[in-house]
């Protein structure tokens, strides 16, 4: 194995003990773009998030910006919502200022710039990152790969084997594989992940067992 250099956790659940009702904030979107006749209704959203229902709607070319706009404050609004109370995962901070210096590390989340911003800066671990990318630097969401290619656009002189990435969700775990990035899942949902085809590099339980694999 390569040696890592760079690192890229996502942040909900896997940084952040997040509060945001994902499955909320993925219906409220869906009924959004339903009742604006962009997605049909018996469109089954079982295995859907929010970013994949996004990318069903803009797969239309019937999103104007207006719509896109109004789309979005959705998500924003849940994402502000469930950030107030959040806590970190056990350990962050420890593992964190064990890892700060020896490698670029970076965020990448669905959530907006500022909404992560925001809560990295609140608990203190904002200045552990060298990058935090979100919606705004992507083409398309997670489980798209942009936010992973966006670092790797930035960070040049780093090898696509020198990074390794991070993540609770399948579409953590997507993401990364197309990028090319070995992928480690965080307290992972097993089954989901495999059916979704996601085959992580490792798994880890306690977010401190990360400096074992680096």
């Amino acid at each position: 194995m390569n040696k890592i250099k760079g690192i890229i956790f996502d942040m909900d659940n896997t940084l952040l003990k997040s509060r945001i009702d994902f499955k909320a904030m993925k219906n409220e979107t869906f009924h959004f773009l339903v009742s604006r006749g962009i997605l049909p209704q018996e469109l089954d959203i079982t295995n859907h998030t929010t970013s994949t229902i996004v990318e069903e709607a803009m797969k239309t070319r019937l999103m104007t910006e207006k719509l896109q706009s109004e789309m979005w404050e959705i998500p924003r609004r849940f994402e502000m919502d469930g950030m107030k109370d959040a806590e970190l995962e056990a350990g962050v901070v420890e593992i964190l200022e064990e890892l700060k210096g020896g490698y670029q590390m970076a965020v990448v989340t669905n959530n907006s710039v500022l909404a992560a911003e925001i809560a990295l800066k609140d608990h203190d671990i904002l200045d552990f990152f060298d990058l935090v990318v979100g919606r705004e630097q992507m083409k398309s969401l997670k489980p798209s790969p942009d936010g992973f290619q966006y670092i790797l656009d930035r960070c040049s002189g780093i090898s696509t084997e020198e990074w390794i990435s991070v993540g609770d969700s399948w579409i953590d775990g997507k993401a990364s594989s197309a990028a090319g990035i070995k992928f480690i899942s965080y307290q992972g949902d097993f089954e989901k992940m495999k059916r979704m085809g996601v085959h992580p590099y490792a798994s880890i339980n306690d977010i401190r067992e990360l400096k074992g694999l680096v």
